[in-house]
């Protein structure tokens, strides 16, 4: 069933019972009105589950105190109208706290549509109305409905039953209501307010009274219309009620038939509506909950967001980062999360500003048809930056808050290595940022630090492993291994699994022989192979190479984000996927050539918990109010550096199949942009529209030829005067990863990101040599200096080229040679001769083959600096050998990855660290100098 959220209708009272003389059952008692509510409600019912086969509606019943009548009503109309329904009652003499605890967990049933509370006295009522929030898909009976029906929203909220009723009962006994005056004695709460804002809506004056009030005769003789909410005390005689006023009531004596069984005096003389407001109640209950269903599947149909918006003030300059992602108040995240069409339970909130999102999302808008996919990629990185971030930031917020487009970015956490080093923030600039930025740069919701925590868990799994299998016997290890508590002995779940890896089908740990508790416990690991290091998501070269205590064994330090279980959590697609990934890790070979991996060590159940929250998607925003996912970070030269394949799913069905969802691929489209082709689309099957291009005048006059920059020192005047030389050379490498996009037959739009400094003739230059490079269109961006209508001319340009189609396919097949694979993508994407492989490499391709793992694709490590393996090689290099030194497996992850020339795993710190201009108000509490 589709998950939906319940409604909570409170009816206040002990006992409904059906009006009338004798009336035993639902057929009898209920009026043609109400006979044809029920036939309406079934018959669009049938419509909405023919159209979607999924929908089966709940109604679900909360009862305090014995009401089996109730119970029968509610039992037979639902029937009568299709639905499905379930009954809890609990004792009459239940609490407050076990009545709200009953509503809590039935309420975490997101199959339940419709749930219905009956309970024993008004003050449970009253403590309930306070307890239940408005859900944005499906209304509540609460402050905020009500507020609505005053404000005559009534199409968007839930009118009460009762209230309907007796409007309906009026109506059809002929009272024309305009003019009349109402008296509503002894009603309460959400029904008292309900009637009143019925009432004056057609045209009535309404009063409100309880039985006690002195002024109550005076009300009764003024009264044209009186309506019974409660029993009517014996101190208060008919004959106060004047001749000729209609009499309707809803109190519970009358609808046992007491009242009118007591042959009550002064009865005659007024207009008594006899009919069952009950039943015609329990109907329109019915009724109510199918138009819940149709609003709520309407709902989950591709809609233009109705999202407010944050308003920009550029100022010119342009302030820091920090200043103006400060300047800026972001909205509440719920509230985001409402307008997007994310419901209430689909949400973990952190804080004010960011919020995970639950996986179940996919499961509720599975029917969803995707929106486009978009790719931001770059040219060859420079020390001068190129803003693939800002461009992804500035185009979303084109789309939204400008062209009223829903749309969605998606990027990766930043690494604090980074950070506190030499690169500074990621979360965009200038007025094209994620916000709070520092929120966004530094631990975000913890992700990464779960992801060193199970990385360095299994590296510790592993040393702990060798070193008590070289102090034990086979028998004292298995003993340990399998020990028996409280008497009784038994395997664990996953010990279980390694015994039917090896082929032992056997359940009683008493029961293995010498040699198979020998086979079960030793996993013989080749220390010399082992390839899985501790990480720490810090910049720290003397980490680089340490030695283990009491043991000869050398090992390293990466960097967090270049763990495998980042790229696990990038290319995962849901929490069973994850685990099984994890547990296809291999972290070394055993002293046969076999793979050893974390299900060996037994340790994949304790990872997939550490990793449980991390892999929901972190939703946030950006300056101008639009949502943006921030979720996984692998690097791009390390690792393939993307963000995730949940994160783009998830925003793909959030959009619409009219929307758009613009992720970034790191650094340039040799790096990011190949892998996210050949890596990241095959284990998601998306396919992607349109790629994005990004490039600035001064990058392009570096690989043209321009002097080298040093970080401090000011630009030389090549940079920021007209060049229009060095602009025209350097567009060779441009012109060569707009080549690189062709190959895997997907449109190229060139967004030029504008400097101050740019001229009007560079900019024409760019964009006229794009296009002639085959580009679909260039067009300048200036989403920096002035926010997202500086970005609108790329946005309605990104519009045009998605329409256009998409040809994609792979640059690769993966089940050629892995010697195959690294050499076409040497030769078609980074423009070498040939390769060249060390003896180390060529070894590990041969075990890894042997292992069965050569059918996976390749994940480059690279240089990000240059085409080539040569940093200092700007421009397009040619006729070069690219040097394979080593080759290294990700079996969780799914891919195999060369290592090209020298590459490290674990940044250093330059000698000024960015960490020297960030600091603490500690009166404010705000981070200073951070970008």
């Amino acid at each position: 069933p589709l998950s939906l959220s319940c409604i909570f209708n409170l009816f206040l009272g002990r006992n409904l019972q059906l009006l009338g003389k004798g009336c035993q059952s639902p057929d009898q008692g209920l009026n043609p009105g109400g006979r044809e509510v029920i036939q309406n409600s079934k018959e669009v019912l049938s419509l909405l589950q023919e159209k979607n086969p999924a929908f089966k509606p709940v109604l679900a019943v909360i009862q305090a105190g014995e009401d089996n009548l109730m119970q029968e009503i509610n039992q037979k109309l639902a029937e009568e109208a299709g639905l499905n329904i379930t009954h809890i009652c609990l004792p009459a003499d239940s609490s407050e706290d076990e009545i709200v605890c009953e509503i809590l967990k039935k309420n975490k049933d997101l199959n339940l549509l419709r749930f219905c509370c009956w309970t024993s006295c008004v003050a449970h009522n009253k403590i309930l109305l306070l307890l239940l929030l408005p859900n944005p898909k499906i209304p509540r009976v609460t402050d905020v409905n009500l507020g609505k029906l005053v404000r005559g929203d009534a199409h968007d909220c839930f009118v009460s039953p009762v209230a309907r009723a007796v409007i309906e009962l009026l109506e059809k006994s002929g009272v024309n209501l305009d003019g009349k005056k109402i008296l509503v004695i002894g009603a309460h709460g959400s029904l008292e307010a309900t009637l009143q804002c019925l009432f004056q809506r057609k045209g009535s004056m309404t009063m409100s009274s309880q039985w006690k009030a002195p002024q109550l005769q005076s009300k009764l003789h003024e009264a044209d219309v009186v309506i019974f909410g409660s029993p009517k005390p014996e101190e208060v005689p008919l004959s106060w009620i004047q001749q000729g006023t209609t009499v309707l009531n809803c109190s519970h004596d009358f609808l046992s038939g007491k009242w009118l069984q007591s042959g009550s005096p002064g009865i005659h003389g007024h207009s008594l509506i006899a009919e069952d407001v009950s039943l015609l109640a329990a109907a329109l209950r019915i009724q109510n909950m199918v138009g819940s269903g149709r609003r709520w599947l309407r709902e989950q149909q591709y809609r233009r967001w109705k999202l407010h918006c944050l308003k920009l003030q550029p100022l010119s300059p342009v302030p820091s980062d920090i200043e103006i992602s400060r300047a800026q108040t972001p909205k509440a995240v719920d509230v985001l999360a409402k307008e997007i069409g994310l419901l209430e339970d689909e949400i973990e909130i952190y804080g004010r500003s960011k919020a995970k999102v639950r996986l179940s999302l996919l499961e509720r808008l599975k029917d969803q048809a995707d929106g486009k996919y978009v790719l931001v990629a770059g040219i060859t990185p420079t020390p001068l930056g190129e803003g693939k971030s800002t461009v992804t930031i500035g185009l979303v917020q084109a789309m939204t808050a400008h062209l009223n487009v829903n749309s969605f970015a998606c990027l990766r956490q930043p690494s604090q290595g980074p950070t506190f080093g030499v690169k500074g923030g990621a979360a965009g600039g200038g007025y094209a940022q994620v916000i709070p930025m520092e929120e966004f740069n530094l631990h975000l919701t913890g992700d990464i630090h779960a992801i060193t925590a199970a990385n360095n868990l299994l590296a510790a799994a592993i040393d702990t492993r060798i070193l008590h299998e070289n102090t034990q016997t086979d028998k004292a290890l298995y003993n340990r291994l399998v020990p028996s508590v409280n008497g009784i002995r038994e395997f664990s779940k996953i010990q279980l699994a390694r015994l039917k890896k090896l082929g032992i089908n056997k359940t009683d740990p008493s029961s293995l022989t010498e040699d198979e508790m020998r086979k079960f416990a030793r996993l013989d690991i080749d220390p010399a192979t082992i390839t899985w290091q501790r990480v720490l998501d810090t910049n720290d070269r003397f980490l680089r190479k340490i030695t283990g205590r009491g043991t000869q064994r050398k090992a390293q330090f990466d960097i967090a984000v270049a763990s495998e279980i980042m790229a696990v959590l990038a290319l995962t697609d849901s929490l069973k996927d994850m685990k099984e990934r994890l547990g296809r890790m291999v972290v070394a070979s055993d002293k046969n050539g076999q793979p050893v991996t974390a299900d060996d060590l037994g340790v994949t159940g304790a990872l997939t918990v550490l990793m449980k929250d991390a892999i929901k998607p972190n939703l946030m925003q950006t300056l101008e109010g639009t949502p943006v996912f921030v979720h996984a970070g692998p690097f791009a030269n390390i690792a393939h550096g993307n963000s995730s394949v949940l994160a783009d799913k998830i925003a793909l069905k959030l959009v619409g199949e009219e929307g758009f969802v613009v992720t970034e691929a790191g650094f340039g489209a040799d790096i990011g942009m190949e892998k996210f082709f050949n890596i990241k689309c095959r284990a998601s099957g998306l396919v992607p529209n349109v790629v994005v291009l990004v490039a600035t005048v001064r990058a392009l006059k570096m690989h043209g030829g321009g002097p080298s920059v040093t970080a401090g020192v000011p630009l030389k005047k090549e940079y920021t005067e007209e060049n229009l030389q060095l602009v025209a050379d350097g567009c060779c490498n441009l012109k060569k990863q707009i080549q690189i996009a062709q190959l895997f037959g997907v449109p190229v739009v060139v967004a030029l990101n504008v400097f101050k400094t740019d001229t009007r003739a560079e900019i024409d230059l760019v964009c006229e040599l794009a296009k002639q490079a085959g580009a679909f269109d260039a067009v300048p961006c200036y989403h920096w200096s002035v926010g997202g209508k500086g970005s609108v001319d790329l946005a309605w340009a990104v519009s045009e080229a998605a329409h256009k189609g998409s040809r994609f396919q792979f640059l690769y097949d993966v089940q050629l040679p892995i010697v195959e694979k690294i050499r076409t993508i040497a030769q078609a994407v980074y423009g070498a001769r040939d390769i060249e492989l060390s003896s180390e490499a060529q070894s590990k391709i041969n075990r890894y083959t042997e292992q069965g793992f050569g059918n996976l694709p390749i994940c480059m490590a690279k240089t990000h600096l240059s085409l080539s393996h040569q940093p200092d090689k700007k421009g397009v290099p040619k006729d070069f050998i690219l040097p394979i030194t080593d080759v290294r497996a990700s079996i969780g992850a799914g891919f195999i990855y060369p290592l090209v020339g020298t590459m490290s795993t674990m940044p250093g710190l330059p000698t000024r660290p960015c960490f020297y201009d960030i600091d603490l108000d500690t009166e404010t509490e705000q981070v200073q100098g951070l970008f």
